[in-house]
């Protein structure tokens, strides 16, 4: 769906709510209609995923995700619950119908588009890179035959051995890795670039960096139930996301919250910005 599709189908939706009783027997609209009437959109956001959702000192969640989910409300003209969730029981609460929508870190993959709608296009995205000292590291390349550190059961671990020739040094847990990093005994952490990334943020790992790109990428998506991914609401939620690509909101977030530029961002910036030089002619 196009930027301007996805807008129109919002536009259209919105104009037409009030006098579309047919809604409340359509189970592609069965969240958007409870939503609606009781002025309330409960999103699933995670606790302790700092920058994208965390407590404050004073309780309240906080954070990027936070910042979306207050955005769609605002969009709905509804005000927003915030819902803690877990990795383990958001696709749950959502099947339960504790949440109308999660906005948790969640990865985009086959198994999950069976259980949830998926929304398309993602608001994030992460995949495997490197912190180290800076100047230590210039390309994947350098890794050959230094030691790395990384966590221990980490699916993509074994590519940093097979494909770049480094020998991997693997941790229990991630402080006990980053902590061999600090005192030498590797010469990177391997690991996801947003938990990298929100380390850097932190201001505790001054003199470190992330040098390199991560390998690859896997988008973070935003969840419906599944029968409303192609209904109204995930029709809403897709406008939405593309808009917040398309005007650099998530890239402006990103800056926000110190975090450091990712090329996916980037990427989906230039490719969905409306070519406005016309305008200039």
């Amino acid at each position: 769906m196009t930027i301007m599709k996805a807008l129109i189908a919002t536009a259209a939706f919105v104009s037409s709510f009030a006098t579309a009783p047919a809604f409340a027997q359509d189970n592609s609209a069965e969240t958007l209609t409870s939503v609606m009437e009781r002025g309330v959109l409960r999103v699933g956001v995670l606790g302790a995923f700092k920058p994208w959702s965390f407590r404050s000192e004073d309780g309240s969640l906080q954070g990027i995700e936070v910042d979306l989910a207050k955005r769609v409300a605002e969009s709905l003209g509804v005000e927003a619950e915030l819902v803690e969730i877990t990795s383990a029981n958001r696709i749950q609460f959502l099947e339960q119908k504790r949440i109308d929508l999660i906005i948790g870190g969640m990865y985009d993959t086959a198994s999950r588009r069976e259980a949830v709608g998926i929304i398309e296009p993602g608001y994030w995205a992460s995949g495997p890179s490197l912190m180290a000292r800076d100047g230590a590291i210039a390309s994947w390349e350098d890794v050959a035959g230094k030691p790395i550190c990384a966590k221990q059961g980490v699916i993509y671990n074994q590519l940093i051995e097979t494909d770049f020739g480094a020998r991997l040094m693997a941790f229990g847990g991630n402080t006990e890795g980053k902590e061999a990093l600090r005192s030498g005994k590797c010469v990177a952490w391997f690991y996801d670039d947003s938990s990298i990334a929100a380390d850097l943020a932190t201001g505790e790992w001054e003199g470190f960096e992330m040098p390199v790109d991560a390998l690859f990428v896997n988008p973070w998506a935003a969840a419906v139930p599944l029968a409303e991914k192609d209904g109204a609401f995930g029709k809403i939620l897709s406008g939405l996301i593309y808009g917040w690509h398309e005007d650099g909101s998530l890239i402006a977030l990103q800056k926000e919250y110190d975090l450091q530029p990712t090329a996916w961002l980037a990427d989906m910036h230039e490719s969905l910005e409306y070519d406005r030089s016309y305008l200039d002619e």
